[in-house]
């Protein structure tokens, strides 16, 4: 194990941020179902962030909660900005594949506005879905070797 999930999180629209759930339901190359990320057509199907970047924002003073990043997966027990492109993880039944290592955020969107800065450009990652199924709160997140 190198980590577990400590908070899921989705919302309707993008831009804005998610509300905690305690389980989800990942379908294979689209995302989790009735999140506004969950695409077919694209390499950014779940996102993942550690509890620790989020620690750090509120060392700054910011109260903030799980999904305010807008992240799917708030993980705990290492840092997901330290994996690389095509490292693959098993987190409950589902496999994903991390595709994107932060991300270019061109405007201001509405996490920037409420928090005063965005984390997930710099600290978050992206990953496709390779294989679906169900991720809940507390499952073990490992790294898994995909045939």
């Amino acid at each position: 194990m190198i980590g577990k999930v400590v908070s899921l999180n989705i919302s309707q629209k993008k831009g804005t941020t998610k509300n905690p759930v305690l389980e989800v339901e990942v379908i294979e190359n689209y995302g989790i179902k009735g999140d506004a990320h969950a695409d077919s057509n694209w390499h950014r199907q779940i996102s993942l962030l550690s509890i620790t970047s989020i620690e750090k924002m509120k060392d700054k003073g910011f109260e903030l909660n799980f999904g305010d990043f807008a992240e799917n997966v708030t993980v705990e027990g290492f840092e997901v900005k330290d994996l690389s492109v095509g490292t693959k993880l098993k987190i409950g039944e589902v496999i994903l594949e991390i595709s994107q290592i932060g991300k270019s955020c061109h405007s201001k969107c509405e996490i920037f506005k409420a928090v005063g800065d965005c984390i997930m450009p710099k600290e978050g990652v992206f990953a496709k879905v390779l294989k679906g199924g169900k991720i809940k709160v507390g499952d073990e997140v490992i790294k898994y070797e995909y045939e």
